[in-house]
């Protein structure tokens, strides 16, 4: 079966429902994850939550099918979430099939999230016309889907919102949807709003809370980073660990920037001025006024050659290299603060050589 990124939006679809395996792709990581954690979410007992990724997949197409049919330690129900890249995962969803149908026993539920693939790879294809099983794609959103998903996640808090304070989280959250979750989350605590007691929220209260989550937010350790601003890195990284922001939360946010400066360079080349741009066409990007000078700042410096008679730019490495800093802490949650630390240290320093 397949399904759209506007039925997500809504919520979670009727057809999710009779589906065991899920396999959400797509240029927008964000929304396939967030649809993911929404499927997990509506299951009926989701139990322990068995993480693998991609990389181990491929090694060893024969262990998604084990962990899928083994009992949790203390007899629970369990989920199986693979993070995976491309086509990596597709030999052990094969494996996983033919075993359930050779007569392997029933399998605890599967949830993909596989960047770099599309609903044309070949292991969409392996699932999408199969009723056990769910495809979705996820393009990049625009303000008005993230705002009306906003809408709804604010509708399943009890939360009443009007459309101008919908669109301001949604830019707040830089179109992610896992971090508008967080926030609507927040607001909601703040005005005490339950779904069987819903509440009406004004951009004061979000104000109250923003007051206070403005200092902690991502965007200065973003900004230090980006910028090349080595002498604010060590108190950035301070403050990530003392108010315990989650490294894979500050490398999405990352990512997203890149994205950002990328779909910049496509617009206007880069060699362009972003203060050539109307202002329509800045909000088109995701170029707020908050942000505006930080981010022309940074796309003039990653616009610069990689290295000396280099026709690459900077923006061409940086790209990959947070794919891979991803991957490389979704793998070590356990070492992640560290790894984030020296990557960010890593990226900085190559942002501020010239």
């Amino acid at each position: 079966m397949k399904a759209t990124q506007k039925d997500f939006l809504r919520g979670v679809p009727a057809s999710a429902r009779q589906a065991g395996i899920f396999f959400f792709c797509g240029p927008d990581e964000a929304g396939a994850s967030a649809a993911a954690q929404r499927v997990i979410a509506a299951l009926p007992d989701p139990g322990e939550r068995v993480e693998i990724t991609g990389a181990d997949l491929k090694r060893d197409p024969a262990l998604l099918g084990d962990e899928a049919r083994s009992a949790s330690l203390f007899g629970d129900k369990r989920h199986i979430y693979v993070r995976a890249s491309g086509d990596e995962a597709h030999d052990a969803v094969k494996v996983l099939i033919e075993t359930g149908e050779a007569g392997g026993g029933e399998a605890a539920p599967v949830v993909i999230v596989a960047t770099s693939a599309t609903d044309k790879s070949r292991t969409a294809k392996l699932l999408e016309k199969r009723a056990d099983a769910l495809v979705a794609m996820f393009h990049p959103p625009d303000l008005a889907a993230v705002a009306s998903a906003v809408r709804a996640m604010a509708d399943g808090a009890g939360l009443r919102l009007g459309g101008d304070l919908a669109e301001r989280i949604a830019r707040a959250a830089g179109l992610d949807v896992r971090l508008a979750q967080s926030e609507v989350t927040k607001l909601a605590l703040y005005c005490d709003a339950d779904p069987q007691a819903p509440r009406s929220a004004t951009l004061e209260d979000y104000d109250a809370i923003g007051a206070s989550s403005e200092e902690d937010g991502f965007n200065p350790l973003v900004n230090a980073v980006l910028g090349g601003e080595t002498s604010r890195l060590p108190e950035e990284i301070r403050r990530l660990r003392e108010l315990g922001l989650n490294p894979v939360g500050v490398a999405l946010v990352l990512e997203r920037r890149a994205a950002l400066l990328a779909q910049i360079a496509a617009r206007i080349g880069a060699n362009g001025k972003i203060p050539s741009l109307g202002q329509g066409e800045k909000a088109q990007l995701g170029i707020f006024f908050r942000e505006e000078r930080a981010i022309t700042q940074q796309f003039e410096r990653w616009m610069q050659p990689a290295e000396r008679k280099s026709r690459a730019v900077k923006l061409e490495r940086l790209i990959p290299r947070l794919t891979e800093m991803h991957r490389n802490l979704m793998a070590n949650s356990q070492a992640s603060e560290l790894l984030l630390a020296q990557e960010l240290t890593r990226i900085a320093r190559f942002a501020a050589k010239r």
